[in-house]
């Protein structure tokens, strides 16, 4: 990564421009994307980010603030699922809605060239050679997607594999657990997507759970958020916040309303080692995610706790 400050700790200026406008044959509407980039600087690695039920590009400033002023360029596709574009559940795309999120995705990596093209000064400067992945909730889910995690259908089979070679890296925020018995009877009846098999999902990623993420999706408890963690041989660190809920202390919008457990000490948190962990997955001489870790841990009144296998 070559920009104008190698460290982590100081921000430069960044640019974002919304809407780019991707061709989407089949989706019935273009990918509106958000791009967000250092104004300076060159290899440039790329996360592409997805965000949670009803989100948009607009969504998760405080990430992707943080991450773009230490030196990433973040591609945000609108999903369909947006509270935006006001796709009701009898429109004949809902049902694979899940499935039109992994294609955003993809599309969005497909389309770097269309992406460089429509942002002033962007052209030749991302790194094509180093992407990551990201979401939050059911962003999460999509994201591993891409790295490897599949559906099970009603037998326990597993569904198509979507994982990208692209991918380098990623980072799950609040990734819903296992399904069958683990899901209540509401969300097994409405989400059977909610299925995941992670054994596949080979690509290092960082798992970030709340222990007080207490979903009505699931019979549970908190500790369902972890499972990615435990049952994928890529998920190598788990970070979990202590006291935090579903939205991680507000990580969707610095002027939040869907938390009840703002917290911009765990906003920070998510912010600095989220980006120490994606700096040292993407560049392997990178020694950031040991020191912020190590740090973590070494820190009186921790926010959380760090697991790595």
């Amino acid at each position: 990564m070559r920009h104008s400050d190698e460290s982590l700790g100081t921000p430069v200026p960044v640019v974002s421009v919304r809407p780019v406008l991707l061709p989407a044959p089949g989706r019935d509407e273009d990918l509106q994307v958000r791009v967000s980039a250092p104004v300076t600087g060159d290899e440039l690695p790329v996360i592409v980010f997805s965000h949670g039920f009803g989100g948009s590009l607009d969504s998760y400033a405080p990430l992707v603030d943080f991450w773009t002023a230490h030196g990433f360029a973040v591609l945000q596709p609108t999903h369909l699922d947006s509270r935006t574009l006001d796709v009701t559940p009898d429109d004949p795309r809902y049902p694979k809605i899940w499935r039109f999120r992994v294609e955003d995705l993809t599309r969005v990596l497909d389309e770097l060239d269309r992406i460089e093209a429509a942002v002033p000064g962007l052209a030749g400067r991302l790194d094509r050679g180093r992407i990551a992945v990201a979401g939050h909730s059911w962003g999460a889910q999509t994201a591993s997607m891409l790295l490897g995690a599949r559906v099970l259908d009603a037998q326990g089979v597993p569904g198509d594999d979507l994982s990208d070679p692209r991918i380098g890296a990623g980072v799950l925020l609040a990734l819903a657990g296992t399904g069958g018995a683990d899901l209540t009877p509401f969300a097994a009846e409405h989400f059977s997507f909610m299925n995941p098999d992670f054994t596949g999902m080979t690509t290092p990623a960082l798992v970030v759970a709340g222990d007080r993420d207490q979903s009505a999706l699931t019979a549970r408890g908190p500790e369902w958020f972890t499972d990615a963690y435990f049952q994928s041989p890529g998920a190598r660190s788990l970070l979990t916040l202590f006291g935090a809920e579903h939205s991680l202390g507000g990580i969707s919008g610095y002027d939040s309303t869907e938390t009840t457990d703002g917290s911009p000490e765990r906003v920070a948190l998510v912010q600095r080692l989220s980006s120490a962990f994606l700096r040292s997955a993407l560049y392997p001489t990178d020694t950031c995610w040991a020191v912020a870790s190590a740090a973590l841990a070494e820190g009186t009144d921790p926010l959380g706790r760090v697991e790595t296998r």
